[in-house]
């Protein structure tokens, strides 16, 4: 009775701005529940004109302050917003908006041009600490041997490379001390959109004379993962979820290819929390590093981009917002050299 009440007035609050309705069943506090329609329609008008006009990362904002005013008032929401409105139009390409159809090409065509100088510029414009940052992410994953492995936007290989280092070790150590019963051989998959980073990729595997059984690379999109549902112990993602278009969508496919269990981390540049450490940063990312990229890879415009993405990416907190509301569980995360970076991690419990 409540819930077909609360659907009914949210319809009518709705149809004035010709927007569609959706459940809400209030669980205590019936005294209030004037106040938490209120409440709840207006958040939820919120959540979808966001949608329409606005980042899929605002949008999920949006919709995490209608759960919020759910709660506020004892009660849950019923149902999702309808995908159609709910899906962003626009989205940040740097300080920029963009049609969010035009993003997945604009930054395919930033990381093309930069592929075959990545390496480098990442040892130079982070005067080699993505080296530390990448060792420290992955003694965080505690490769096992048998491991089922996905590196998502990993392109050239330097994560992925160094989870299957691991897990060949573990399974070496394994076969001398079992002569039988050996656990079947892990395997590391790279996935990237961009076909130039994977050539990259392939590039620096086969002059490592990297195992060709345990590593294979994969052109797709983080947004719709060409592998099915509960296929891996662990997924990462590794400088990468910023420039997905749509967050909420990688997210979601993240927890849809792990295994019950199965874990995701997430090494990403996040929101300075030290004192006096963000005047210094931003003064470096913003006049230093452009000069780099003009100087060792003649194209300035796409380290521009990606210091902006940088600071549009949400912060440490609404990531974390994010991940859970994509399904996950034990969310926590890590930052790493006061807040630069930060290792996100969260499991898939069902």
């Amino acid at each position: 009775m409540l819930r077909a009440l609360t659907r009914h007035i949210c319809l009518r609050r709705n149809q004035a701005a010709s927007l569609p309705p959706f459940g809400l069943a209030l669980k205590f506090r019936p005294d209030l529940i004037n106040s938490f329609l209120i409440d709840s329609c207006s958040a939820y008008e919120t959540a979808v004109l966001h949608g329409r006009a606005a980042s899929s990362s605002a949008q999920g904002d949006a919709q995490q302050r209608l759960h919020a005013a759910a709660s506020d008032y004892g009660a849950s929401v019923v149902g999702t917003p309808p995908q159609g409105l709910a899906q962003a139009t626009t989205a940040s390409f740097g300080y920029q908006d963009v049609p969010a159809s035009e993003k997945t090409g604009l930054v395919g065509q930033v990381f093309s041009s930069v592929a075959t100088s990545y390496d480098l510029m990442n040892d130079l414009m982070s005067v080699g600490m993505h080296r530390l940052w990448k060792d420290k992410f992955v003694r965080e994953l505690k490769p096992f041997a048998g491991m089922q492995h996905l590196d998502v936007a990993g392109g050239t290989g330097d994560v992925a490379f160094r989870v299957l280092d691991q897990i060949t070790q573990l399974e070496d150590e394994q076969q001398e001390q079992v002569a039988a019963n050996v656990t079947p051989a892990g395997t590391v998959v790279v996935c990237d959109i961009n076909p130039d980073m994977l050539a990259e990729g392939r590039k620096k595997a086969h002059a490592a004379k990297l195992d060709p059984q345990g590593l294979d690379f994969v052109e797709g999109n983080a947004e719709s993962l060409p592998f099915p549902d509960c296929s891996y112990d662990a997924y990462t993602i590794a400088f990468g979820i910023r420039n997905v278009t749509d967050i909420n969508a990688a997210l979601q496919e993240a927890h849809r290819v792990l295994k019950v269990g199965g874990r995701f981390l997430c090494l990403e540049f996040s929101h300075v929390t030290l004192p006096g450490l963000k005047q210094i940063y931003d003064a470096y990312s913003f006049n230093v590093i452009p000069e780099i990229g003009r100087t060792v890879a003649n194209d300035k415009a796409s380290y521009e981009y990606l210091v902006e993405s940088i600071r549009k990416f949400p912060d440490q907190e609404a990531f974390a917002s994010m991940i859970r509301a994509a399904g996950f569980s034990n969310v926590r995360y890590e930052n790493l050299q006061g807040g630069i970076v930060a290792i996100h991690s969260g499991f898939k419990l069902k």
